[in-house]
Order: C-alpha cells, then sequence, then structure tokens
C-alpha cells in the first residue's frame, strides 16, 4: 500500500487587490500588497523541506485578471522550482481565476497540471499509488453540484478528490459548488482537498475532508493563522494532519474589556497587554490589529468624548510596542457608562425625565426616531451632495431612508447617558 506526503493549499490569491490601503498613511501597504507572493514562496520552502512528493491546489491560485503579466510569472516560476525539484503539483481553478482572460492560456511548467473544466479528470501517479480527481470551474459562479458526476475510486490507489466549494454553505463565501459532508464521505475517496472557504476546518475523517484555509489573509475578517495542511499517508490511510502557518501577515481582532477602568491610563495598560500577547501569537510576523473597546467603565465618558485622540492615543501605545511588526487598523469604541440608571430614572428633576424618555426610546427606535432622523439626515446629504459618495449602508443614508442601526442608536445613547451622570 502507497506512502507519501503531500501539501495541500488552496486560495492562494497571489497578487489580490488591496482596497483602502493607501487612505491610511500609517498603513504599511507595500508589506502587506507583498504577503501573498511571501507566503506563496513559504510554501515552496516547506514543500522542500519537508520534501514531499506532492502538491495539490483547490482553487484560486489568484484574482480574476491580472493586473500585469508579472503575476503570472511569479506563479509560473514559484511551481517551476518545485517540478525542478521533483514535487510534482495538480490544481484546479476555483471561482476567482475561472473568469481570467489573460490567465486562461497560462503555461504552467512541466510537472504542474490543471485539471480540466469542461468535465472531472482524473490523474494517475502509478509510482506512488496515488489517483486525483477534479474539475476546474468553467465560470466564476458554478451552483451546481459538480462532485456529483466526480469519477468512481480508483480500487487499490489512494484517491484524492480537488473540489473548490462551499461544501455545505458558509455564511462569508458564495455557495459554489454545493454538496453535503455525506455525500463526499460516501463518494468512496481517501481525501477531499477542499478550498474556497478561507478558515481553516476538518469537516470529516476517515475519510479526511479538509479546508486548508487560505494561503495569506486579506484582511481584517480574514484573522489568525494562515497557510497550508501537509499530509501525510502510511500504508494507504492517512496518518496525520497537521496545519502549516505559511503567513508574513498575522490579521487579529482583540475585544478589550474595559469593565471598571477608571480612566485612559488604566484603559491603555490593559490595551498594552492585551497587544503585546498578540504579537507573541504572531511570532515576528507584521500584526495587523483591528482593537474593540467593551464593557461598562467609568472611563467611557473620556473615551468616547473626543474618539479620533482616543484611537491615536491607542495607536501611540502601539509603536511604544513596535515601529515596524504592529498596525493598528482601527479602534472601535463600544464601552458603555458605568451607571445606576435606576437611581437615574428616579430622581423628580429635567435629568430623571430625560433618563426615562431615553430608555422608552431604547425600546422602539425606530419607530420613534425616523421620521425626525430621516428629514433632517435627507437635508444634510442633499445639502452636502454626499449621498451617493458616502454608499447605501453608509448611517446617514440609512437614516435618510427612515432607519438607524441600532448599534448607532446605542452609542449615541450611551454618550448621552454618560453625560447627564457626569453632570
Amino acid at each position: 500500500m502507497p506512502s507519501f506526503r503531500f501539501l495541500h493549499a488552496a486560495d492562494l490569491h497571489l497578487d489580490s487587490p488591496l482596497r483602502g490601503l493607501d487612505a491610511d498613511a500609517s498603513a504599511p501597504a507595500q508589506r502587506i500588497r507583498q504577503a501573498s507572493r511571501d507566503a506563496l514562496g513559504n510554501l515552496v520552502r516547506l514543500a522542500l523541506a519537508e520534501q514531499v512528493d506532492f502538491l495539490v491546489v483547490a482553487g484560486d491560485l489568484y484574482d480574476g485578471d491580472w493586473q500585469d503579466f508579472r503575476t503570472g510569472q511569479a506563479l509560473v516560476a514559484a511551481f517551476a522550482r518545485l517540478t525542478r525539484a521533483g514535487i510534482r503539483i495538480v490544481a484546479i481553478r476555483g471561482n476567482h481565476d475561472a473568469d481570467s482572460v489573460l490567465t486562461r492560456d497560462l503555461r504552467l511548467p512541466e510537472g504542474a497540471t490543471l485539471l480540466a473544466h469542461k468535465a472531472p479528470q482524473t490523474l494517475c501517479f502509478e509510482e506512488l499509488g496515488v489517483a486525483f480527481h477534479g474539475q476546474s470551474f468553467a465560470q466564476r459562479a458554478v451552483v451546481e453540484n459538480i462532485a456529483r458526476a466526480y469519477p468512481r475510486p480508483h480500487p487499490g490507489l489512494f484517491n484524492i478528490g480537488l473540489l473548490h466549494t462551499a461544501a455545505a454553505g458558509h455564511a462569508a463565501h458564495e455557495n459554489y459548488a454545493p454538496c453535503s459532508i455525506e455525500q463526499l464521505a460516501g463518494h468512496g475517496y481517501d481525501y477531499w482537498a477542499l478550498g474556497h472557504v478561507h478558515e481553516r476546518a476538518v469537516l470529516h475523517r476517515e475519510p479526511w475532508i479538509v479546508f486548508p484555509g487560505n494561503l495569506q489573509g486579506r484582511h481584517v475578517n480574514e484573522p489568525g493563522a494562515k497557510g497550508a495542511s501537509l499530509v501525510t499517508v502510511r500504508g494507504g490511510r492517512v496518518a496525520d494532519v497537521s496545519h502549516q502557518p505559511l503567513d508574513t501577515v498575522r490579521w487579529d481582532r482583540l475585544s478589550i474589556d474595559c469593565t471598571g477602568t477608571a480612566d485612559m491610563p488604566a484603559v491603555l495598560d490593559r490595551v498594552s497587554a492585551a497587544m503585546q500577547r498578540a504579537m507573541d501569537r504572531a511570532e515576528g510576523r507584521l500584526l495587523a490589529l483591528r482593537i474593540q473597546l467593551e464593557g461598562p467603565c467609568p472611563a467611557h465618558l473620556a473615551l468616547v468624548r473626543d474618539a479620533a485622540a482616543t484611537r491615536e492615543t491607542i495607536r501611540s501605545a502601539g509603536l511604544e510596542l513596535s515601529e515596524d511588526d504592529l498596525w493598528i487598523e482601527d479602534v472601535r469604541i463600544r464601552t458603555r457608562p458605568a451607571l445606576e440608571l435606576s437611581a437615574l430614572r428616579a430622581r423628580t428633576d429635567a435629568v430623571g425625565r430625560l433618563v426615562g424618555a431615553i430608555e422608552d426610546l431604547a425600546a422602539s427606535p425606530d419607530e420613534a426616531l425616523a421620521a425626525p432622523v430621516r428629514d433632517y439626515a435627507a437635508r444634510l446629504l442633499d445639502r452636502a451632495g454626499l449621498r451617493e459618495a458616502l454608499g447605501e449602508d453608509h448611517p446617514a443614508v440609512l437614516a435618510a431612508g427612515g432607519t438607524l442601526p441600532l448599534e448607532l442608536l446605542e452609542r449615541a445613547r450611551a454618550l448621552l447617558l454618560a453625560r447627564l451622570a457626569e453632570d
């Protein structure tokens, strides 16, 4: 029975366009843009160091059409380093690289195979005892269950299925090539190499059904370690599947509980400690952080009174930890005042009456605020000519349409209550 090792990668998104970085002068834009190529380089170095027998890539080698041919050249050069060392590559196209015009005729080096898109294709490495089955995307949106047409397993061989899919569905990804875990598990393959979902997940064991996640996180909604799966097969059975971090920029979200903090210095102590722990987890990579401050605290009013100053103060604290390997992408203030609302509500003066009105408003904000807020927001937007520029999901545009995000209302309520308590 066959024994070998291979790497399973997916969603390389080489030279993926990163929008909005240029708007922040503090952003290490070049390092972030280079990260997908650097991660690909790490994948090649890992394959060579581990002397794997082959590499499988389950779709989305790049994003749509290249900005220039250097993207394709970088991919070919990386793959050629592997094939020259005798490490073969089997890949499929996914939704992002299916509809590329410039890359349809991409010529991979000898020893690298891109499986066909018209129907499922089987490729065998007889000397290793491996059969690969897979189908590339012919167009971006493949909504049918293409895995149903995959060939039956080849007897006596270790069968690997390559599939770009959302499987049973994922909230953050389009439901392309849908299928169930039960369907894949019952198909008879020994390992399903999946792609499309950017979070690493082992959906099933025996047979193994694995999303390795993307090779490099691209934004704050793709936090944590990213990389590929190193698979060891002994005697025709999967002996080990281990995640290998390959990212060079680590994205992370920090929710920091500020409960009980009295002032800004106390908040900064907690933020700095949390940032240091996150940097330790990043292990020397560039760490891109989004920080959210939460919890009831006396420091709330100081934090929200000048939110821009709070953000810059926290960014300065980050610079004290590292000028090169830490970038704070955003700071979101979601603290609330540490108040005894019952005591405020019990007051018989104007403050007590206002607190009662605010509490009543919180129960049905849209009904109470829709008409006056809609008219006011609409006038401001039209006067400034900003409606189209801000976009449909901007709070001001939503307000002009008669609704306000509950989160925005809650923040305004907390600020007003904090000011009342201070008075």
